[in-house]
């Protein structure tokens, strides 16, 4: 495809938000009478899910502490639902499994889900919670457990054909997609107080004038932000007021995440059908499936489910921070092509044993775990949750701090902001968050994006 001299909205990322966001944006430009598809191109120096969109696991879900990301959360969740054949959406439910240090504020999120209509059932105590269990699992054995919250709700969904889903509804709409171009600069205004507006995106193939960009594309952020020339850190206004200063405005976190190659069948429920995705969280000492050893007495968590994209049972555990400096990070090659930051057999042998503790048809497995690179790494914000703001005048950053694949929404929500519509939805993941001391809570969770 040609690259054309200028357009209304260039969108830098094909992956879940950017081509959410063109998809959603063509829409509205078309219902209102404001333009087309035609007005916006989507560009990627790779391809349509090349990156973090392209091997996420795929979870959809709202178990969330922070009302502000359950409400975001929600409304994705609707996103998904819309067209699951389209999204390859598989709305089988969620769990949420969790120790008696996690009981209290996963009850909160029970309440708080409640209060916005989204379906849940919250079981409290070890007996209550292991029967609820084995009347969906016959060999769940896990101890500690003494709450669940189980989603009605949400489920997980293919990563590439739903990226590719969104693609093609984006085209259908006359938005065009150009892979294999990548973005080397930004031409700004001059004469401009402030900061300057940008009026063109530089490719390595030229420059593209524009009256808006959108910059979604994942953990590559860190590099867009400084071509922008944007605040290399941050002062965070605390709760008790104390302002502190110096903050880094990204970390690099490493996902881990394999797949067991077994019949994905193998976790079916009781009744034969397919189950939630599974997320249990604990602080029982975590023995080793393979000889009996210690592998951890502090907590852990896994999540996982059954998919035949995979071909097994796939999920993940905590992710460990990248210590290296963020600028210092290879971000490329990403995920499995990465000679840094791909699981290592330490994660096999913890997430297989981790199974095994949870459900006895696991035990022995673990010698089928699929031993192929996997993994990623995901660019964090200060407080590990989105930013979605305007920066530079007439430039959108949608920063998801590793939240992205299950934010399907986002894309929409954004979109109306692009034509002048506020999203209540997204008003709390600002950037000035920070200096107004306006934060998330955080929970009792090991995850860091909890």
């Amino acid at each position: 495809m040609a690259l054309p001299d200028g357009v209304r909205y260039v969108i830098i990322g094909a992956g879940i938000h950017g081509l959410s966001t063109a998809y959603h944006l063509a829409l509205q430009l078309k219902q209102q009478g404001q333009g087309s598809g035609a007005d916006i191109l989507v560009i990627d120096k790779s391809g349509i899910a090349a990156g973090a969109s392209g091997i996420a696991c795929g979870v959809v879900r709202n178990n969330y502490y922070q009302p502000a990301m359950r409400e975001l959360m929600a409304h994705s969740v609707e996103v998904w639902e819309r067209d699951p054949e389209a999204y390859s959406y598989h709305a089988v439910g969620y769990m949420q499994i969790s120790p008696e240090s996690m009981r209290k504020q996963v009850g909160e999120i029970f309440e708080q889900q409640q209060a916005i209509g989204y379906p849940s059932t919250f079981i409290e105590g070890e007996e209550a919670s292991s029967r609820y269990m084995k009347g969906l699992f016959s060999d769940w054995q896990a101890k500690g457990i003494t709450s669940v919250l189980h989603e009605k709700k949400g489920g997980y969904a293919n990563n590439t054909k739903a990226i590719y889903g969104l693609a093609t509804k984006a085209e259908a709409l006359g938005v065009r997609i150009i892979t294999g171009l990548e973005v080397t600069g930004f031409e700004r205004a001059s004469g401009a107080s402030g900061s300057p507006a940008v009026t063109a995106v530089v490719t390595e193939r030229g420059a593209i004038k524009c009256d808006e960009v959108v910059i979604a594309v994942g953990p590559w952020v860190n590099q867009i932000w400084s071509m922008l020339d944007l605040p290399k850190s941050v002062s965070i206004k605390g709760k008790d007021g104390a302002v502190h200063d110096g903050v880094p405005m990204w970390v690099f976190w490493s996902l881990q995440e394999g797949t067991l190659g077994v019949d994905p069948d193998l976790q079916k429920t009781n009744d034969g059908k397919m189950p939630p995705v599974i997320h249990v969280d604990s602080n029982e000492p975590l023995f080793s499936d393979v000889d009996g050893s210690l592998i951890t007495d502090r907590m852990w968590g896994i999540y996982y489910k059954p998919d035949f994209n995979f071909g097994g049972v796939q999920g993940g555990a905590v992710p460990y921070l990248v210590k290296t400096p963020v600028d210092e990070v290879a971000v490329d090659p990403y995920g499995p092509d990465s000679p840094d930051y791909i699981v290592d057999d330490h994660f096999a042998h913890m997430w297989c044993s981790a199974l095994a503790h949870c459900q006895k048809r696991f035990e022995g497995q673990t010698p089928k775990y699929k031993n192929e690179p996997s993994g990623g790494i995901g660019c964090f914000t200060p407080d590990s949750f989105p930013v979605f703001d305007r920066f530079c005048q007439n430039v959108y950053v949608i920063a998801d701090s590793n939240h992205g694949f299950k934010m399907i929404g986002v894309g929409e929500l954004v979109a109306e902001e692009l034509v002048d519509s506020p999203s209540r939805f997204l008003d709390p993941f600002r950037f000035t968050r920070y200096a107004e001391g306006k934060l998330h809570p955080v929970s009792n969770s090991p995850y860091p994006w909890s």
